[in-house]
Order: C-alpha cells, then sequence, then structure tokens
C-alpha cells in the first residue's frame, strides 16, 4: 500500500511566498494542507490557487494551534507521514526527499540551519541558549531546538500532540520526544532569512524557557 504524506503549512500574512511554497512542496507529498491563521491578506486566495487544502481560523491563534489543526485533519485523511515547514520561504521543499529517506529509520525527524551570517545575532544567541537548557533539562543534544521544518509518522504524532498554541510547539516537541523516548535523527538545512522581523523574540524565547522548566516538574 503506498505511504500517504502530508505537508502542513501554517500561514499568517505569507500572501508574498504562500504560492510558490505550495507549488515546490506539492511535487513531493500527496497534499499540501496550508492553516491559514486569521490572515488579513489573500493567503487563503494564493493558497487555493496554488491547489492547496486550506483550512482556516477566524482569527489569529498561534502557531502552534495552526499545526495541530493542520495535522488533526492529516491524521483523519489517512496520513502515514507529516511534515511539517513555514510559510515565509525559509524552508525549501526540495529538502523533503531527505526527510523522508531518514524516516524510515526513525519517528521523527528535525531540522538544523547551517551556520548562516544573514540569522539574525539575537536568535543565534537565543536559540544556543534554549538548546543547552533541553540537553540539561531532558538530556537530549539538539542543534537548533527552534527550527520548525520536521517530520514525523501519524503514529508518532499522537505521541508528541501538543498544547502549545505559540513558537514554544518547537520546544514541547522536543520534550516529548524525551518523554517517550522516541528516536530521533537531525539533517542539515540551507535556510533563507527572507523576513527578519518574522520569528521569535526575546518574550518567546523567556516564555520557551520558562515552560521547558513547568514541563519538566510538571512532566509534562
Amino acid at each position: 500500500m503506498k505511504t500517504k504524506t502530508f505537508a502542513i503549512i501554517p500561514a499568517h500574512n505569507e500572501e508574498k511566498h504562500i504560492d510558490k511554497i505550495v507549488r515546490k512542496t506539492i511535487k513531493y507529498v500527496d497534499k499540501v494542507i496550508v492553516v491559514d491563521d486569521g490572515s488579513k491578506d489573500r493567503t487563503k486566495d494564493m493558497a487555493k490557487r496554488s491547489k492547496a487544502i486550506v483550512l482556516s481560523h477566524l482569527v489569529n491563534l498561534g502557531k502552534g494551534a495552526a499545526l495541530k489543526t493542520g495535522c488533526e485533519y492529516a491524521v483523519k485523511n489517512k496520513a502515514d507521514i507529516i511534515i511539517v515547514m513555514d510559510a515565509d520561504a525559509q524552508h525549501d521543499p526540495n529538502e523533503i526527499p531527505k526527510f523522508l529517506h531518514k524516516l524510515k529509520d526513525h519517528n521523527i525527524v528535525l531540522a538544523y540551519r547551517k551556520p548562516n551570517k544573514d540569522m539574525p545575532a539575537i536568535l543565534k544567541f537565543g536559540n544556543s541558549f534554549i538548546n543547552k537548557t533541553i540537553n540539561f533539562l531532558y538530556g537530549i543534544k539538539i542543534k537548533d531546538s527552534q527550527c520548525g521544518y520536521r517530520a514525523f509518522t501519524s503514529k508518532t504524532y499522537r505521541k508528541l500532540k501538543w498544547k502549545s498554541s505559540d513558537y514554544s510547539i518547537e520546544s514541547e516537541m522536543i520534550a516529548k520526544i524525551s518523554k517517550h523516548k522516541l528516536s530521533y535523527t537531525e539533517i542539515p538545512i540551507e535556510n533563507v532569512y527572507s523576513d527578519k522581523y518574522k520569528g521569535t523574540t526575546i518574550l518567546d524565547g523567556i516564555k520557551i524557557v520558562f515552560n521547558l522548566l513547568m514541563w519538566k516538574f510538571n512532566n509534562l
């Protein structure tokens, strides 16, 4: 029986990039699911034009909530493999075959961004600090805990299922890897910073570290 692969792309005001991302992604998967997270622009229309399945939130609920909506849809529609990626053109869909190859031997595949001079210094520092916190609390050594480009099986998703509605999702997923002793591996990817204002802020980073502490002491 053929394996069904779904790509989940959460999008908030991404009319500039979403058409290109969907068209490149659909070459490698069976279905592309764009979750329009309360966009005020033409994100929904552009995604539909590109032949994506579009799920919509009436208001912006956050990245974690949008990914959960997409993953739940994928599982209900018999997806075997789920790939999650960003809508802002930072993640190259041409990397998808690497994820699929590695997923044959692991529950989840995590991407890490190759060193890049364009990566904002505050993101480098914050990511490094969170990586060290995860290693200290959970015993998992991750090169890039905040990269959202990942692939996992539907069976694994049931164990990864997160409560975070915001950018804490990536870290909560790693905490779940530790809790359930899931098999994981990392692959390097190129990363393009097309919109430097996007992504986690200093306040997001503080919240992520706080959540990591709470999940550890409350056993998630």
